[in-house]
């Protein structure tokens, strides 16, 4: 019951009613806490007023809600009786149980009589204090309400079953169970107290005793009567007008404002009125049964959130680690390319160390030879050795020109780590998904805060995989985490490495893809979309690609002859066999200008090894130049010849030697092949018009040894005669 204890106590002074009266709203007030709140309106307002006007059809007028403003709109806790020059705008309370209410304009006159019986002042207009309803009194004043007797009734019995814990008033330590109430004293006393402070003899041996419960409601046992009509206050309620739905006693029939309505035994509406009554409660009971399995619900709730939330960390915790691991193995990787940069510089630097001591070496020697020679003091000996000395002498000087002397590596590590889109995905890191209560569910689940779009979601590019080799590059997507949308298929698109317009150059279902034929020493800007039967998705951030400025090569074991022996990390070749075998390099090329170096590290028994740019599909199994997918230059030790299709053309003079170096400088820019045999331009441009992709090439026999060097820019010689052409 203690439940319904908010039930029973008054708006207005937040204690258990006390006299409590119905107002016309069906809501109820302590007679004294509705006399509190009475206002006086203006005489133009008053019931009289208002019926000799016509507009009234009641006892009770109504006011009219733009006439009065009842509350702040602002809630700022202040109301005002608008128009009222009787009732200045005055500071708006709170009850006990939070109701708003309006104290009086004016405290009431002092009276001796009680609050039923006090005169009301002319004019007053009283506010109910839960719905904020108004009405103007009429002549009869509060005595117009009717009394809530069932209402007194239930907090009798509700005071009565809280009485047993009443405890003695005068105690002096801890309080002992009340045993009496004196009437008059309005105290309660335990045995000890009332001996001391209460004798059953002088002036209050004629105090009346009683049980503490009986005590408690004793004075409001005194007023309950049986109900009277408010209007005839000497008629007990004997009928139930219907129209009106109140209690009339049969004054108001015969003479009254119900003759004319129609009216119910009292018996026979009270049994109905109890039956509506309860069924009207057995729809509220459901709704209170279910109200109760609906707070177990959202308990099982809180527990099910705490659980997914510590679940949810956990996934979140991996994720992230997922993350860390990896950029840490994407750092390996990184470090492992610095470490393979590391040594390909080192590699090359210590090449040209080898192949400069070598020429130091046989420098040094010729000097040392030649020196001896000029001590020599027989002319005639001297004279027939001596010019072939001094050509020796020029020919290894011009040996020595302005490339041989010229570092082919820089010290500089030409790497460069854009972390920039990196950070900035970390920085966009959220979640792509809103958690929302589902209806109907015990459980938290992960739903889209919209519709999904029937278009897939836009493609994000793994930049750990994605790089450049040469003139190739692959790229590497995937769709977004959490996708609801399926992607059939994926558009990758590259601009022409000049800032030029994007073109398709894969349409597909895979999500990785290598661009071969790219510029060398060329910016591409790379983009990807998903597509499905609905459209397409937006584009994927454009990724910038970076090609090598100078090809990085080497020989290439699949598609060579058999007879091929490979050493060096596939960069120096020899034959098993005495007969001609051809092996290419792993890169083709067809734009650009790109030039490559061969030494030759053995050179036995004078063979002819050709040097050129073939096709993939070239004879493996003759020399160089036999058919017409190569075109080489083979050499001796005496002279040259350039060959295409079985062809010789341009035979010139000089030879190779052991640590000889040829150079092929393939420009297709303008179209040309031309050869090198140690940094001086051997004949004229070797073949012009030369068109499509070509692959290093190479064709020797066991005789011969050589050592690849790539990576090299065009001579310099060259390029100035480029630019000025």
């Amino acid at each position: 019951m203690e439940e319904m204890e908010e039930e029973l106590k008054c708006p207005v002074c937040g204690s258990f009613y006390r006299e409590p009266i119905i107002l016309p709203c069906s809501h109820n007030l302590c007679q004294a806490c509705a006399r509190n709140i009475l206002v006086q309106t203006p005489e133009s307002e008053s019931p009289q007023s208002r019926r000799a006007s016509g507009s009234g059809v009641s006892d009770y007028d109504y006011l009219d809600l733009d006439k009065m403003s009842l509350y702040s709109e602002a809630d700022s806790g202040y109301g005002s009786y608008g128009g009222f020059a009787s009732a200045p705008t005055t500071p708006c309370q709170k009850s006990p149980n939070g109701v708003r209410v309006f104290p009086p304009a004016m405290p009431p006159p002092a009276t001796h009589l009680s609050p039923a019986l006090a005169p009301v002042p002319r004019n007053s207009c009283i506010t109910c204090p839960q719905c904020h309803r108004s009405l103007i009194l009429d002549d009869r004043g509060l005595r117009g309400f009717p009394k809530n007797r069932v209402l007194e009734g239930v907090i009798d019995r509700y005071q009565q079953s809280k009485a047993a814990a009443l405890k003695c008033q005068l105690c002096e330590k801890v309080p002992k169970e009340a045993t009496v109430m004196c009437e008059q004293c309005d105290v309660f006393y335990c045995d000890p107290c009332r001996l001391r402070c209460h004798p059953p003899r002088g002036p209050l041996a004629k105090h009346r005793l009683v049980p503490p419960a009986q005590g408690r409601v004793s004075r409001r046992l005194s007023p309950r009567k049986v109900s009277t009509c408010t209007d005839h206050e000497l008629e007990n309620h004997s009928m139930y007008c219907v129209q009106c739905k109140m209690p009339v006693c049969y004054q108001c029939l015969e003479e009254g404002k119900h003759s004319s309505h129609e009216v119910k035994a009292l018996g026979a509406m009270w049994k109905l009125h109890k039956s509506q009554l309860s069924q009207a409660l057995n729809g509220l009971s459901d709704r209170a049964k279910e109200a109760k399995e609906f707070l177990v619900q959202l308990r099982n709730m809180v527990q099910q959130i705490q659980e997914n939330s510590v679940e949810f960390e956990a996934c979140l915790v991996a994720q992230c680690d997922a993350l860390i691991d990896a950029l840490n193995r994407r750092k390996a990787q990184l470090l492992a390319r610095v470490n393979k940069e590391h040594e390909h510089k080192l590699k090359v630097v210590r090449d040209q160390i080898s192949h400069c001591t070598v020429k130091l070496r046989q420098t040094t020697g010729l000097m040392e030879y030649c020196l001896e020679v000029i001590k020599e003091n027989d002319p005639s000996g001297f004279l027939q050795i001596s010019d072939a000395l001094i050509r020796r002498v020029h020919l290894t000087e011009d040996q020595w020109g302005k490339g041989t002397l010229t570092p082919r590596m820089t010290t500089d590590f030409d790497l460069s780590l854009d972390n920039s889109p990196l950070l900035q995905s970390i920085h966009q890191l959220d979640f792509v998904q809103m958690k929302v209560q589902p209806r109907n569910c015990d459980a938290i689940h992960f739903q889209n805060t919209k519709a999904s779009s029937p278009v897939p979601a836009t493609p994000i590019l793994q930049l750990e995989e994605c790089c450049t080799h040469n003139n190739s590059a692959t790229l590497s997507w995937k769709q977004p985490p959490l996708s609801m949308v399926p992607a059939e298929g994926y558009i990758l698109e590259l601009d022409d490495g000049n800032g030029g317009q994007f073109r398709e150059v894969y349409v597909g279902k895979e999500t990785m893809c290598t661009v071969d034929g790219l510029h060398f020493n060329s910016t591409y800007n790379a983009r990807v979309k998903a597509f499905n039967k609905t459209g397409v998705s937006q584009y994927s951030k454009t990724l910038v690609l970076q090609t090598s400025e100078v090809a990085w090569f080497a020989f290439d074991p699949g598609s060579a002859h058999s007879d091929i022996i490979f050493s060096n990390d596939n960069l120096t070749v020899t034959c098993s066999s005495y007969d001609d075998r051809v092996v290419l390099g792993k890169t083709g090329f067809s734009k650009g200008v790109h030039y490559w170096e061969l030494t030759v590290d053995r050179y036995d028994n004078h063979p002819d090894p050709a040097f050129g740019v073939a096709r993939m599909d070239v004879l493996k199994d003759v020399m160089l130049g036999k058919d017409d997918k190569a075109w080489a230059m083979y050499v001796d030790n005496n002279r040259s010849w350039f060959m295409h299709n079985n062809s010789h053309t341009n035979r010139t003079e000089g030879g190779i030697t052991k640590g000889a170096t040829i150079g092929v400088l393939l420009d297709l820019n303008r179209k040309t092949l031309t050869f090198f045999i140690n940094d001086e331009q051997q004949g004229p441009i070797a073949f012009e018009n030369v068109e499509g992709l070509f692959f290093p090439a190479v064709s020797l026999n066991r005789n011969v040894q050589v050592t690849l060097h790539t990576g090299l820019p065009v001579p310099d010689f060259y390029s100035s005669r480029a630019s000025i052409a």
